[in-house]
């Protein structure tokens, strides 16, 4: 029998106090920030309370949305490929916001073709910023983590994608180095979570974001349109709210791993 002086409260904020809540003087790092999941997640962390520093190429973009988020943002213009530019842009989150105790390592390209007739200087584009440049940013921000870590929750989310899971013909070399993703997760939740960082690997599917409007092959690139075209896509804001969702969980609770994929895809 309930007692009837008992409130009623929803499980999931009894479990984790509610989002909001959970996120508030959080110091958060979002790379890939001017478009897509990194403006969303940028946004949803802010909106939770987090201060958030905007990492990307585009400074135009980063500014405009750090004038909407308001005085608890911070635009940093950084290519991720630039690894002396990310050690310069470790140091100005540090000294402007304070010590990170959250970075989303978001930032990444998706240029398809078949594997015979792709161009070489797109594989190349894709192993810069989809593994070396996720690599520098959390190889830059680690020492922050684990000190974080050490006063209360820390996180790491590595975003990947269904590719590294999933069989997408003409995107081989992308779906290899979102596995390397993946595999990479697995690794540093082994190293890093004994010493209280938590280690997340997000990996959406089809998503309306700009990915993969710059490739350069043009079969490729209208079969993408007409697959986002025959289903509903999810949105920049499902992936951000999932982020969100983690981060704010109990330092004693890591989503490890989350595929995420539109309902309609097989």
């Amino acid at each position: 029998m309930t007692a009837a002086w008992l409130p009623v409260r929803p499980l999931a904020s009894i479990v984790f106090m509610s989002n909001d809540y959970s996120l508030k003087s959080r110091i958060a790092v979002v790379t890939g920030a001017s478009s897509g999941i990194g403006a969303a997640t940028a946004l949803r962390l802010a909106e939770g309370g987090a201060s958030v520093a905007l990492l990307g190429r585009r400074a135009d973009r980063l500014t405009e949305l750090a004038e909407k988020i308001g005085d608890r943002a911070l635009a940093v213009p950084v290519d991720v490929t630039d690894t002396a530019a990310v050690t310069e842009a470790v140091q100005v989150v540090r000294q402007r916001l304070g010590r990170p105790d959250l970075v989303v390592a978001n930032a990444g390209v998706m240029l398809g073709a078949p594997f015979d007739t792709g161009e070489v200087s797109e594989w190349d584009t894709m192993l810069d910023v989809n593994i070396a440049g996720l690599l520098a940013t959390a190889r830059g921000f680690v020492d922050d983590l684990t000190s974080a870590a050490a006063d209360g929750r820390a996180d790491l989310v590595l975003v990947g994608s269904s590719a590294s899971k999933l069989v997408f013909p003409g995107y081989a070399v992308y779906s290899a180095t979102k596995a390397a993703v993946n595999q990479l997760g697995r690794i540093l939740r082994a190293e890093l979570g004994p010493r209280g960082v938590r280690v997340s690997t997000i990996e959406p599917g089809i998503t309306a974001t700009e990915l993969g409007a710059d490739m350069a092959d043009a079969t490729t690139r209208a079969a993408l349109g007409e697959m986002r075209a025959a289903i509903e896509m999810m949105r920049p804001e499902d992936i951000a709210e999932a982020i969100a969702f983690g981060a704010s969980a109990p330092a004693r609770v890591n989503l490890a791993e989350l595929l995420i994929v539109p309902t309609q895809m097989a």
